[in-house]
């Protein structure tokens, strides 16, 4: 037996999970409040201790760490043009596993700043024009950065012929460069920006927000939790090597703050009559809904679904949902112990996965030209993915998870949607997908057979 800890430091819980890489089994997992605000190191402790009431006392060979804890990584994105290099760099963003909280277009306005300088961002991306084109947006907006009353990392991520120049203008600031997201009018390449800002956020981040007290239990924090899901979705769909994945996904992960959303799909049109609008999908793709999550943006999903969608789910008086839901607002660690609420709990879970997903996905519109009818994708087409992965204390917790799972497939109400029409629901039962995105960094054969044991093949024969 080879024992590996994995940790995963979030907001509020502190998640253990320990492995036995030799047998591709997980021998536990365990939870406990995070302790950020003091010494990172108690919650930990407190959950090993939990965590050795199932396994007994082990003898670790390695141990990991993931992180979400303090907010995660805060980041603004900057681009050119809304559609083009503005979309490219939100794309690089998230794929990274930061939280956007704003992309800018075009120039910089005094207004912009006075919101980026509240804001307090850790991390700005800046692009803007493909290789060779437009240099004054990005280098204007440099100007602007420049003024910044703190020293925030910029990563560079524009216009080649102008990058150099930029960081003239920011110097004395940390400043990476890095290739362009969009080199070609269309064309993305998001990977050297992702792992730059992952390497930012190990570098000065964790260290920044107290992270780094952890050091004397584990090995170090390699990677934000966001980018471990996404390379745990990425392994158990595609496999590795010889090992077959399991196909296209979609994974959802509810949670109170926000919902997040991957698809590993190519989400190409399906026909000839089918042409695409705007840029270029990543295969791998990520989106967080920072407006909807199950208590601390409760009020979002209100506003997203209506209350009379959710009364008609919920089984409950229209008139009650407001209140039920402000109830919920205000009582984040509340735990359902009636049936309305129950009910109430259920219909937000719903209308937060259906929104989520259905924001992901692309859409359809039909287009009547000289030539007949042609049909419009923005985004990818999701409709032929096998399975939807579903994970997050709200959904796995919850007495009806796969029916809530439903609700991120494809509806006759909803005919220009993109959503899985056919999809297989797999459940995350035991929330071990961020610790094998983990563990796939050092032993990606383990991490395939374990998800495939746990995730893929849940209540199914193989």
């Amino acid at each position: 037996m080879k024992p590996v800890l994995l940790v995963d430091f979030g907001s509020t819980n502190t998640k253990v999970t320990a492995v036995d890489v030799d047998n591709c089994e997980i021998l536990g997992t365990a939870a406990a409040y995070t302790t950020v605000e003091t010494d990172i190191n108690h919650g930990l402790h407190d959950a090993i201790k939990i965590l050795e009431q199932t396994t007994g006392p082990l003898e670790y060979e390695e141990r990991y760490a993931c992180s979400s804890a303090a907010g995660g990584l805060k980041m603004i994105s900057i681009g050119l043009v809304p559609e083009l290099t503005a979309q490219a760099a939100r794309e690089a963003s998230l794929g990274a596993g930061a939280k956007v909280w704003k992309t800018y277009s075009f120039n910089l306005t005094k207004g912009d700043m006075k919101e980026i300088e509240a804001y307090h961002p850790d991390i700005i991306l800046l692009t803007g024009g493909t290789d060779g084109g437009n240099a004054e947006c990005i280098l204007y907006n440099a100007k602007m950065l420049s003024e910044l009353s703190y020293d925030c990392p910029i990563v560079l991520a524009g216009n080649r012929c102008a990058v150099d120049e930029c960081q003239e203008i920011l110097e004395g600031r940390t400043t990476y460069i890095c290739e362009n997201v969009m080199p070609r009018l269309g064309e993305l390449n998001i990977e050297p920006t992702q792992k730059q800002i992952r390497e930012v956020f190990l570098n000065r981040i964790v260290q920044g927000k107290g992270l780094s007290k952890a050091s004397d239990l584990v090995s170090g924090i390699i990677m934000p939790t966001p980018s471990a899901m996404l390379t745990a979705m990425e392994l158990l769909s595609d496999g590795w090597e010889e090992h077959q994945g399991i196909g296209e996904l979609v994974g959802v992960d509810l949670g109170g703050a926000t919902t997040d959303v991957y698809s590993i799909a190519e989400g190409s049109p399906a026909n000839m009559a089918t042409v695409m609008k705007g840029i270029q999908e990543p295969y791998a793709k990520r989106s967080v809904e920072g407006d909807i999550g199950m208590r601390y943006s409760v009020q979002g999903i209100l506003e997203a679904v209506g209350d009379r969608r959710l009364a008609q789910i919920a089984g409950v008086n229209r008139q009650k949902v407001a209140g039920l839901v402000e109830y919920l607002a205000t009582h984040t660690d509340y735990i359902p112990d009636n049936e309305e609420m129950e009910k109430m709990d259920f219909a937000l879970a719903c209308g937060a996965v259906e929104t989520a997903v259905a924001r992901h996905a692309g859409s359809l519109e039909q287009v009547y030209t000289p030539c007949g009818l042609t049909y419009l994708q923005s985004g990818k087409d999701l409709r032929r993915v096998k399975y939807v992965v579903v994970t997050g204390g709200a959904l796995i917790h919850a007495k009806h998870t796969e029916e809530i799972a439903k609700y991120a497939l494809y509806k006759e109400s909803t005919p220009g949607s993109l959503r899985p029409e056919n999809a297989e629901i797999l459940i995350d039962r035991k929330y071990i997908l961020a610790a094998m995105g983990l563990l796939s960094q050092h032993y990606p054969e383990a991490a395939l057979e374990i998800m495939k044991k746990e995730i893929a093949y849940y209540g199914h024969q193989e």
